[in-house]
C-alpha cells in the first residue's frame, strides 16, 4: 500500500485534497496530516511515507525547506498557488505540483504520474535540488550578493565579512553564523539567506546549513552511506541531504 502525507496550514484545504485522494486513488493511505513545516518535517523523518503533498507557503518551515531536508525516498509534490515558477520548473517531472484551487483531472494526472515507477536515485536528487533552486523566491541573478553580516550581541553591532562566514546552521529561532573565532545569532532565516550569498561560494547541503566552500576541508561517509562535510577551523561535522549529495560528486 502507498502512504502519503499532506501538510498544508489552512485545515480545509488538507480536508478537501485529502478527500479527492480517496476518490482518485482509493489504495493510497494518508498516514499524517501536518498543518505546519515543522511538523511535516518530524513526520516524514519518523514515518518515510511514500509521497508528501506540501503547501509551499507554511509556518515554520517552508514546503521547499521540509522538501530540501527529507533523507528518504518520499516524492514530493508541491501545492502551490505560483504557476509562474511551477509549470516551467517541473517538466522534468522528478516532484510534481497542484495549483491551488485544485482541480480534479490535474489530480488524477499528478495520480498516475505517482503510480509510475519512481526514478533512479541520482537522477532524482539532482533533478529535485535544480528544481527547489529555481523555485526559491529572490534568487535572481540580479540580486547583490551580500558582502557583509550584520549581527548585534548587547549593544554591540558586529559587521562580519562574509568571507570569515564558516557556515550558516539554523537553530530554532535564529540562523547561528560561525567563524573561525566567534559564533554570532541573526534573524534572517536561511530560506533568505540562500537568495542572497554567492551561489558559487556558498553551497546549501541541509535544509538548515549553507557552508563556504573556501572552508571546506573535506567529507566523510559513515557506515549507513550517509555524506558529512568538514570545515576547517571547526570540530563539528555537517550532515549533507540526499537532495545535495551529488553536488559532491565532482569534487
Amino acid at each position: 500500500m502507498t502512504t502519503a502525507l499532506i501538510a498544508d496550514d489552512e485545515p480545509h484545504l488538507v480536508q478537501y485534497l485529502q478527500a479527492q485522494l480517496a476518490q482518485a486513488w482509493p489504495e493510497l493511505q494518508v498516514v499524517k496530516t501536518a498543518a505546519n513545516g515543522v511538523e511535516a518535517a518530524e513526520a516524514i523523518a519518523a514515518l518515510e511515507p511514500d509521497v508528501a503533498f506540501l503547501d509551499i507557503q507554511m509556518p515554520g518551515l517552508t514546503g521547499l525547506e521540509v522538501a530540501q531536508g527529507i533523507e528518504g525516498a518520499t516524492r514530493v509534490v508541491f501545492v502551490t498557488a505560483y504557476d509562474q515558477y511551477a509549470i516551467e520548473a517541473f517538466e522534468a517531472r522528478a516532484v510534481d505540483y497542484l495549483l491551488k484551487p485544485l482541480k480534479a483531472d490535474r489530480l488524477a494526472a499528478c495520480v498516475a504520474r505517482l503510480r509510475e515507477p519512481a526514478p533512479a536515485a541520482a537522477a532524482s536528487d539532482g533533478a529535485l535540488a535544480e528544481t527547489l533552486k529555481r523555485l526559491l523566491p529572490g534568487v535572481a541573478a540580479s540580486q547583490p550578493r551580500l558582502r557583509f553580516i550584520r549581527a548585534a550581541q548587547g549593544e554591540l553591532m558586529h559587521q562580519i565579512p562574509v568571507n570569515e562566514v564558516l557556515f550558516f546552521h539554523a537553530d530554532d529561532k535564529y540562523t547561528v553564523v560561525q567563524t573561525a573565532t566567534a559564533e554570532h545569532l541573526i534573524r534572517t532565516p536561511i530560506f533568505e539567506l540562500a537568495g542572497q550569498l554567492d551561489p558559487d561560494l556558498f553551497w546549501q547541503v541541509h535544509r538548515s546549513t549553507i557552508i563556504n566552500l573556501d572552508h571546506l576541508a573535506g567529507t566523510r561517509r559513515d557506515e549507513q552511506s550517509r555524506l558529512f562535510v568538514r570545515v576547517r577551523g571547526h570540530g563539528r561535522e555537517l550532515p549533507v541531504s540526499r537532495a545535495y549529495v551529488h553536488l559532491f560528486k565532482a569534487m
